[in-house]
């Protein structure tokens, strides 16, 4: 007992002085930096915008500024932390949150005012004694939109963008070629409900799940889920008040002319499983098409939308990703601010414009441009000639006048269409109770798919507009369903996603496509092509019953008449590949 009490004299004083040694090195180091948590930044229109700003203490000449703008008011902490790293790389770090977040007074009112917020912004910062007139941004999801928005106007301060899976609102979110998609619903509560993040309601999953089947179930109108909810969600309503690629949406981020006027240098991350990765492709195939001049790269991989802004993550959807595809994004980040700001090297990862994982390869390639990553298309025809369970992708031309006939009842809500959705990645069947499955003969090489893959659908539909959705697999030797893209899409916005043109009833339309997901896959020697079409119908997005009414306003009672859809077989898909 003595012994043991002689150890533990000997042991504790040990442990409180390394306690003591580990809090004064904490003190020590907290003690080098000069932190503002309470700076408030008002607008030209008289708003006030709550922001923090960390620098060195020992910090005597300007220096650039990395600045973050965002939504997400998380705890100080963890945002205090990315402030502080950029501090300790030679920068200063200043972080702001949206009007109506934190310790802004008004009305929180998500993307809209974001586009000159961000320049009044940057225009306070470019003035400050300790910024050196360089500004850059970056982050993920919402702070990427807040980069774009910030070049709808490009200020002289602003020299680079660094935007991750960036949104762009109307376009991916919160709807899709203009289909609203459920999820949305909840976010805004989420980043509205109060000045910082009502978690509780965010993550009560089982509330919303409830009130998306109830909607589902009933056959109630889409404007009326809020009131299914039991609760007003005028985001929601203020959203879907605005079906087409309007005004509303065009002010919020840099649209067609405005790409022209961002010459600064941009780094852009995305996933191939990102949710929105149609949003931000969108900047960079506008800025390629607009800005051709202005130096753009990308990097993308196997990721997810939160994925993505950690670098990757080593299983996908049940998929386990290639070890090379795991980035350090920080530190990447960090070496193009310092390749752009500092005069340093370029980031080694970046061999040209487009950098890309190839899934199954295990290895990065590079491309000068979204187009010169495929050598061909494979181009196939959706055939009505049926080969034991499946219809046959046939690469010769199928006949214009040959059809495949779908009916869809609105009113059955036992059953749902269109299982698009890449979770789990790789099955081992598809669904065939509905909608038609195309089959490709065996490839005869082993090949990259590399890009988006596009098409045209002829079809005629008994009603005036129809949502249709196409999901692209690789069907390996083994037998696995690979899910490599998808496409959900309306009909009647096919032409022009800022203006509806309904359909003539049973008259052939042809229904181009090309908005659909990127992705960069080893293709197997044996494997095959497979296409699966559906009329969209489901618990997880709009319903669209095809009377060409606003859509939001169709409820169960515009189902009396089921809608009849003829899938032509000269309708076509062209797959991206490169060949070696």
């Amino acid at each position: 007992m003595l012994k043991y009490l002689l150890v533990l004299f000997l042991y504790v004083p040990t442990v409180f002085f390394a306690q003591q040694t580990q809090q004064t090195r904490l003190k020590d180091k907290e003690s080098l930096y000069d932190i503002q948590d309470s700076v408030m930044i008002k607008t030209r229109d008289g708003a006030e915008i709550s922001a923090i700003i960390v620098k060195k203490k020992e910090t005597v000449q300007p220096l650039p500024v990395i600045f973050q703008f965002t939504i997400y008011v998380r705890d100080t902490g963890r945002d205090l932390q990315s402030l502080k790293d950029a501090a300790d790389r030679g920068y200063i770090g200043v972080m702001a949150y949206t009007r109506g977040k934190r310790f802004s007074p008004g009305e929180i009112y998500p993307y809209e005012l974001d586009a000159g917020d961000s320049y009044d912004v940057i225009d306070w910062i470019s003035k400050q004694k300790w910024c050196n007139g360089s500004v850059a941004m970056y982050g993920g999801s919402y702070n990427g939109f807040t980069q774009w928005a910030a070049c709808k106007t490009l200020h002289p301060a602003l020299k680079t963008i660094v935007p991750y899976v960036a949104n762009r609102p109307g376009m991916g979110l919160p709807m899709e070629n203009n289909i609203f998609i459920n999820p949305n619903y909840e976010w805004a509560f989420y980043v509205g409900n109060n000045k910082y993040l009502d978690n509780e309601t965010g993550n009560d999953r089982q509330r919303f799940r409830k009130m998306m089947f109830k909607w589902w179930e009933t056959g109630t109108a889409y404007n009326k889920m809020d009131s299914i909810d039991g609760k007003p969600n005028r985001w929601f309503q203020r959203w879907i008040s605005h079906p087409a690629f309007d005004a509303y949406w065009q002010k919020m981020a840099p649209y067609k002319k405005d790409f022209r006027q961002i010459t600064i240098p941009v780094l852009a991350f995305d996933g191939y499983y990102n949710d929105s990765q149609n949003s931000s492709l969108y900047y960079l195939k506008e800025l390629q098409k607009y800005s051709p001049k202005t130096p753009f790269y990308l990097i993308i991989g196997p990721y997810s939308h939160f994925g993505t802004q950690i670098g990757g993550e080593k299983i996908v959807n049940g998929y386990s990703v290639d070890t090379t595809s795991l980035i350090d994004i920080k530190k990447i980040t960090y070496e193009w601010f310092d390749f752009i700001l500092k005069s340093g090297k370029k980031p080694d990862i970046l061999k040209n414009k487009i950098n890309y994982e190839v899934m199954g390869a295990n290895e990065w390639r590079s491309a000068d441009s979204f187009e010169n990553m495929h050598s061909e298309f494979l181009k196939f025809y959706l055939s009505g000639q049926k080969r034991n369970e499946y219809y046959f992708l046939n690469p010769k031309s199928s006949d214009k006048k040959t059809y495949l006939s779908q009916t869809v009842d609105f009113a059955d809500r036992d059953s749902s269409n269109n299982d698009y959705y890449p979770d789990p990645i790789e099955k081992d069947s598809l669904n065939k109770s509905n909608g038609f499955i195309f089959m490709s003969d065996p490839l005869k090489k082993a090949m990259i798919i590399n890009g988006s893959f596009l098409g045209t659908l002829n079809i005629a539909v008994n009603k005036k507009d129809a949502d249709v959705g196409i999901t692209l697999y690789e069907l390996t030797p083994a037998g696995k369903y690979f899910h490599l893209s998808y496409y959900i899409g309306r009909a009647s916005y096919a032409k022009d996603i800022t203006k509806r043109h309904l359909l003539n009833p049973n008259e052939k339309t042809a229904i181009e496509f090309s908005n659909t997901h990127f992705i960069s896959k080893q293709l197997q020697k044996g494997s095959r092509i497979v296409v699966a079409i559906n009329v969209n119908k489901n618990p997880f997005s709009q319903l669209n019953y095809g009377t060409g009414k606003e859509v939001s306003t169709e409820t169960i009672k515009d189902a009396s008449t089921p809608l009849i859809i003829k899938w032509y077989n000269d309708s076509y898909i062209k797959v991206p590949v490169l060949n070696e």
